[in-house]
């Protein structure tokens, strides 16, 4: 009972944090629609580096965008993928309600621009610009068909909604950590995982590919409880894209294509928790 108190207390402490983060991404993803379809259309051949820029805003809508624009045409493979690699999901408006240093978020951050930036230009130098017929869905319609509750026009309640999403995913998982780090002890899993940091780069990646906000919301809460590492975080937040692989799925129809992107994506992201792991960057 104490342990679930305990719980309960912390994640209740968090939501308005996170509604007001939730709120003011909301408003930003309202604004910037049709001026992150310009962008990428003006830059094209620097797709991947505007891309990585633009995945910076944590939001579902602009993975679901950057899917939607490649499956119409308009976007290559490596500017989408660059999309999902650097945006970080639930990454950000968890930091930010748990009082994460500026530095250390803007670190995290920068590194993972830098690599999407670097994975989508190789991406596209190796297969080339890959372009369908155009036909763009508008992020709004995109995010009502993944369930996103994007609600246009009523941010308030977009905000709202997410943010109880999400407050429930850290309640959730928050809960079975605590019970299984009574059971097991922290010293124990921490210790598994140094001892094995290649494997848990690979498992970090696995789980961040998970269509879903739970995926990043695990990865984070296992790197601000110590869990894991610079390498892992990154390997995980890497190809945490939200909703973006279903979108993909669903609006592009050549099958055999979209799961070699899902492998790119695995594969970058895996690289990338390496890189870090083998430079000894910490954030």
């Amino acid at each position: 009972m104490d342990t679930l108190m305990d719980v309960i207390i912390d994640t209740l402490k968090l939501l308005p944090f996170l509604y007001i983060t939730y709120l003011l991404m909301e408003y930003i993803e309202d604004k910037a629609e049709d001026r992150m379809v310009e962008t990428l259309w003006k830059y094209e051949k620097a797709g991947p580096a505007a891309g990585a820029l633009l995945g910076l805003i944590p939001q579902c809508g602009f993975s679901a965008a950057a899917a939607s624009l490649f499956s119409g045409g308009i976007i290559s493979g490596g500017t989408m993928l660059a999309v999902f690699l650097s945006t970080s999901d639930e990454m950000l408006p968890i930091m930010l309600s748990e009082a994460v240093s500026p530095a250390k978020i803007g670190h995290i951050l920068l590194t993972k621009v830098i690599l999407a930036m670097a994975g989508g230009a190789a991406v596209d130098l190796v297969h080339g610009l890959i372009k369908r017929s155009p036909h763009y869905k508008h992020i709004h319609e995109l995010c009502e068909q993944e369930n996103c509750h994007c609600e246009e026009g009523n941010i308030w309640k977009s905000a709202l909604i997410h943010t109880a999403h999400v407050t429930l995913f850290i309640f959730l998982f928050s809960l079975v950590f605590a019970f299984l780090v009574d059971g097991i002890g922290e010293e124990r899993i921490a210790l598994f995982l140094g001892q094995v940091p290649f494997l848990s780069i690979l498992l970090c990646a696995l789980i961040g590919l998970i269509p879903n906000c739970a995926a990043s919301v695990m990865i984070t809460e296992l790197f601000l409880k110590g869990m894991i590492g610079a390498g892992q975080v990154t390997a995980g937040l890497m190809v945490g894209a939200g909703v973006g692989l279903l979108v993909l799925f669903r609006t592009n129809k050549d099958l055999k294509q979209n799961i070699r992107l899902t492998l790119v994506l695995y594969l970058i992201g895996v690289l990338s928790g390496l890189i870090v792991q083998a430079l000894g960057i910490r954030f």
